[in-house]
């Protein structure tokens, strides 16, 4: 399996509980001592060994009772409902860590640092985003509705743009920072209000992010 050929890329937006900029990408502990979130994918090109992955759609959930590498989380995924059989079975080894190196993409380290994975859901994923504006919705009927929208200074009220670059990170390269907004009702509930938000092109293989 760890020798599968496998590839994503796909337009991605998240958020979680910490403030803007998350410290997880500075190696630094959570805002608020926890840690939860979410993210949603729409694959615009992928393959896992002969089955296509092209156009759909993931969400996954997560929670942590302290730092991430500290483990004794949860997870969950979320799978479009129009994929096939194989189409799920691919996604749910990919956001589940399987058929990738140890530690080469944070889904590895997500899966490795839970010790409750729930039952992934199948179902209608209504998700828009758009990059260089960082906005986006995502809309799971039943499970959660976000927003993501710009960065906004208390002082002036004007637009701030910020942006991460992460030349050796494990889930992206490079990321627009955004404000994110959700209510998650799920195996993982969610209370997001103007926190982290993050936008981005993710490319995953089996041995990690594909540098371009």
């Amino acid at each position: 399996m760890a020798d599968l050929d496998w590839y994503i890329e796909a337009t991605q937006f998240g958020g979680c509980n910490c403030a803007y900029g998350c410290p997880c990408q500075f190696e630094a502990l959570p805002t608020y001592g926890d840690c939860k979130g979410f993210e949603a994918i729409r694959i615009d090109k992928g393959h896992f060994g002969a089955v296509r992955l092209d156009g759909l759609r993931v969400a996954l959930f997560y929670a942590w009772p302290g730092p991430i590498f500290e483990g004794n989380g949860e997870m969950q995924a979320v799978i479009d409902e129009r994929a096939d059989a194989a189409q799920r079975a691919a996604l749910i080894k990919v956001v589940y860590g399987e058929g990738t190196e140890p530690g080469a993409t944070h889904w590895w380290v997500f899966r490795e640092m839970s010790s409750t994975v729930h039952e992934a859901l199948y179902k209608p994923i209504a998700f828009e985003v758009d990059i260089e504006e960082r906005t986006a919705r995502l809309d799971i009927p039943g499970i959660i509705e976000a927003v993501g929208e710009p960065i906004k200074s208390p002082a002036t009220g004007e637009i701030h743009r910020v942006r991460i670059d992460l030349p050796g990170g494990i889930e992206f390269a490079f990321a627009e920072m955004g404000s994110a907004t959700a209510k998650a009702t799920g195996a993982i509930p969610l209370d997001l209000a103007n926190s982290y938000g993050q936008f981005n092109i993710l490319r995953h293989s089996r041995t990690g992010v594909v540098h371009q």
